[in-house]
């Protein structure tokens, strides 16, 4: 398999591919059926299905800086965890698909966080030989929300689990880190939508230039099979703000032609969406490298 890029505007884009994992299949489709998800997802002996952890690579030509949007769940788990989420670094990991593109953990000036569940940002952070928890672009500015620092930082019962102190407290810590609100604009022709159905906070990068837009879709539509709009994850902290999320931005999708990057589907790296009958679904399967052409 090929890590794939695409240029747009003063945008080049690489797909980075940080490993994959695997989650309840129950728990990604949360009040819909095994009987409809199961028709498109297969499933282990456990009930997990397979997920990406695709990450972008945003490389600025006018201004210098390279952006890593999110970085994986890396490394810091011990064999309990990795049996459990099945972690799996056998194609790619973080660091092998950012050489394969021809850069280094140093030249990584900045990394949006789109939200920080250990699967979107453990990558930040690694274990020595000597056991001390070093970062892993040590040159990088640090750019997360303020409500998702906050929830982060104080989370309630329920989303705790996904908030783990050795991926937290180093990026809260971080000299370099940068805290902003909805809407934040990184630079022309690079913003972010706001969306906190999933959990407080969360952001998703968009690229926008020759008169076209990706938009890197995270944990709001985390595969295609997701589209519809009441096929919400079980792990969103507020499903009806998620519905409601999902309606408004697939409805500019489809206004706008945005291709929606997507960082957990196991298959699909990118799609078009089309309404039909009130009805979304996914209209074109595509890869970055294949959007240039």
């Amino acid at each position: 398999m090929k890590l794939s890029q695409t240029t747009i505007g003063p945008f080049t884009l690489y797909s980075i591919e940080a490993g994959r994992f695997r989650l309840d299949g129950g728990a990604m489709f949360g009040v819909v059926p095994k009987t409809l998800w199961g028709r498109q997802m297969d499933v282990d002996d456990k009930n997990r299905i397979h997920m990406a952890m695709r990450c972008l690579l945003i490389e600025s030509h006018n201004t210098g800086k390279l952006y890593l949007v999110d970085n994986g769940s890396g490394t810091k788990f011990d064999e309990k965890f990795e049996n459990i989420y099945q972690l799996d670094y056998s194609d790619y990991d973080l660091l092998s698909s950012l050489e394969e593109h021809g850069f280094s953990p140093e030249d990584i000036t900045d990394i949006i966080f789109s939200h920080l569940h250990f699967d979107h940002c453990g990558g930040t952070t690694y274990y020595d030989d000597d056991g001390n928890l070093r970062h892993t672009f040590p040159n990088a500015t640090y750019h997360v929300t303020e409500k998702q620092l906050e929830t982060a930082t104080n989370p309630n019962a329920r989303e705790k689990a996904s908030f783990l102190a050795d991926n937290i407290d180093p990026i809260k810590n971080w000299d370099k880190l940068n805290i902003v609100g909805p809407n934040h604009q990184y630079e022309e022709g690079l913003d972010a939508l706001p969306v906190n159905g999933h959990t407080l906070g969360q952001q998703l990068p968009r690229i926008t230039g020759d008169e076209k837009a990706i938009v890197f879709a995270a944990d709001l539509i985390p595969t295609h099979v997701h589209l519809p709009l009441p096929w919400v994850m079980g792990y969103d902290m507020y499903p009806v703000t998620t519905l409601e999320e999902k309606e408004n931005y697939l409805d500019q999708a489809v206004e706008n032609n945005w291709h929606l990057f997507l960082e957990h589907d196991a298959d699909q790296e990118m799609v078009t969406v089309k309404k039909e009958k009130g009805k979304f679904s996914v209209d074109q399967k595509l890869t970055l490298s294949q959007l240039t052409n």
